[in-house]
């Protein structure tokens, strides 16, 4: 699969609301809140995982992945499987991935991580720098030259 970039882990945030949680300063009721449509794209979009949940501990965490971007379209905002990603990454030049823990059985979900896939992030020489980034820098570079004759 592409690397992703811009990757923002929100596991320190979870960490404070369970933490807020545990010392009675926020109700069950305000943390484990999922709509029905959150659970609807864990059972059929879903990635299982073997985490407990941190609430209830019956149950298994899944991870589900929402899709956003401005060449989605009418797709943006989607759930999608892992799987579907990188046919998404090779076919689109970028979109947001938004990767959410959801309980089936307690309701608990918290926003894990976001990151950044599509072809934009692909380089021919692994030194990190897109396309266009590069051409940027090249067509500064050239302006100068040109000034300074």
């Amino acid at each position: 699969m592409r690397t992703s970039r811009r990757v923002v882990d929100y596991s320190l945030q979870k960490r404070a609301v369970l933490r807020e949680l545990l010392a009675g300063r926020v109700g069950t009721y305000d943390v484990c809140d999922a709509s029905p449509y959150l659970k609807n794209a864990a059972r059929f979009h879903g990635e299982p995982t073997d985490q407990r949940c941190p609430i209830c501990r019956s149950e298994n965490l899944t991870l589900v992945h929402y899709i956003y971007g401005d060449e989605l379209k009418q797709s943006a905002g989607q759930a999608r499987t892992l799987a579907e990603l990188p046919a998404l990454a090779m076919t689109l030049r970028e979109f947001q991935v938004f990767v959410v823990e959801v309980c089936l059985g307690c309701d608990w979900n918290h926003l894990v991580e976001q990151y950044l896939l599509g072809r934009d992030g692909l380089t021919g020489d692994g030194d990190g720098v897109g396309a266009d980034e590069q051409d940027a820098a090249e067509g500064v570079g050239r302006r100068r030259r040109e000034a300074q004759r």
